[in-house]
């Protein structure tokens, strides 16, 4: 019996799908536990719209993030840092404080935990470039200014 699998079925397949299982695999454990459903026409042409629905919606998140991506490209935020005599700096410039930063003075959303810094953030004054993963095929690079405070 052909089934298409709703969910990952360890040493079967990937959710969505195509198998060929005994018939008593099917009847005893896929079909009454909900882990797929036998592949009838109906069922086939519902998986193929399924598909090109979700390589669709896959399509719009890329090019957002691309825009989002450029639309970053040439932008600078302003990060006030402590320092002491001599220029010497106290602590550093986290993602936390550029991602407030980015929120404050060019309005926009930015998740903490897609940005790379070095080891132990910024620690130095002057103008550092910053990755931001959009998603997981697109980066961009933010400018962060950091001034003394």
């Amino acid at each position: 019996m052909k089934v298409i699998l709703l969910e990952d079925v360890k040493s079967l397949g990937k959710r969505g799908d195509v198998v060929k299982v005994s018939d008593g695999y099917a009847r005893n454990l896929i079909l009454p536990k909900k882990l797929g459903v036998e592949a009838t026409q109906k069922n086939l042409n519902e998986l193929k719209q399924r598909n090109r629905r979700e390589e669709r919606i896959a399509q719009e998140n890329l090019d957002a993030a691309k825009a989002l991506a450029e639309e970053i490209g040439g932008k600078e935020v302003t990060v006030t840092l402590k320092t002491g005599e001599g220029g010497k700096t106290f602590g550093s410039i986290s993602t936390k404080e550029i991602a407030a930063a980015a929120k404050e003075q060019l309005s926009m959303e930015l998740d903490k935990k897609k940005m790379q810094l070095p080891e132990g953030g910024l620690k130095t004054l002057g103008v550092h470039e910053v990755t931001v993963k959009f998603h997981p095929k697109v980066t961009g690079t933010l400018k962060v200014n950091v001034t003394e405070g």
